[in-house]
């Protein structure tokens, strides 16, 4: 029940954040086709396979929250949503949809805390990600990618209490980490 309540939320919040938050956001104009005919090692085709996966299509004006996604592996659970807003805030993003996110999600959700601490202490230890302009990155390498924000060694941090949640969902890196 708590878990469709945040659901719920999510509803309801991302119209209003993009209608009243993202006016200066230029949409990407791309379609999940469009990213599967990208090269098969590319960023664009993991996030094409991500959303086809799903049956999701990029949320104009917000693409980068996908994006998000895919580079960390992170799914689309309501735990794993909101472990992926710590993992930004660890990184150095500020926006007032993730503060909020934390907060309730925290509030509503607090069994997962060691998961959203874990999260956190991934964002602190990637180089910065959250500023990157992704369509101008979706034809890069996508492991070349993930190796220049992930550099450190992350082994500790993933192997520690996660609740059960496994972060890299293979099924989207078309390599092996």
């Amino acid at each position: 029940m708590r878990k469709k309540l945040v659901i719920y939320l999510f509803e309801i919040s991302k119209n209003i954040y993009t209608k009243y938050f993202k006016q200066d956001h230029i949409p990407w104009n791309v379609t999940v086709p469009e990213l599967l005919t990208y090269p098969i090692q590319s960023f664009g085709y993991a996030l094409g396979d991500f959303l086809n996966d799903h049956q999701f299509d990029l949320i104009a004006k917000v693409e980068r929250h996908d994006a998000y996604h895919v580079l960390t592996g992170y799914g689309t659970s309501v735990e794993e949503e909101i472990g992926l807003q710590y993992l930004c805030m660890g990184n150095g993003k500020k926006s007032v949809y993730m503060y909020g996110t934390i907060v309730l999600g925290t509030f509503i959700l607090p069994e997962y805390y060691s998961f959203y601490y874990t999260s956190y202490r991934i964002g602190k230890e990637a180089n910065p990600f959250h500023q990157f302009d992704y369509l101008k990155l979706l034809q890069t390498d996508y492991s070349d990618l993930y190796h220049v924000i992930f550099l450190k060694n992350l082994d500790q941090v993933k192997q520690e209490n996660l609740h059960g949640i496994q972060l890299v969902n293979s099924s989207y890196i078309p390599f092996k980490l």
